[in-house]
């Protein structure tokens, strides 16, 4: 079963990037994310609307 909400270090395993990368852009608002306590989620709908934008030449 597919995940609806991923952590900081599933976002970067999804997009081939480093997890301080990943944090990076989480924390810059460029990728949406949201806190639960101290910890970062991303739902995954979010994810996938922001690489559309990106395929449709929105720079980060």
């Amino acid at each position: 079963m597919e995940r609806e909400i991923m952590t900081v270090s599933q976002v970067a395993d999804y997009l081939q990037l480093s997890e301080m990368t990943t944090y990076k852009l989480v924390q810059k608002g460029t990728i949406p994310a949201f806190k639960i306590g101290s910890h970062w989620r991303v739902k995954k709908d979010d994810l996938n609307e922001c690489i559309e934008r990106l395929k449709q030449g929105e720079r980060l």
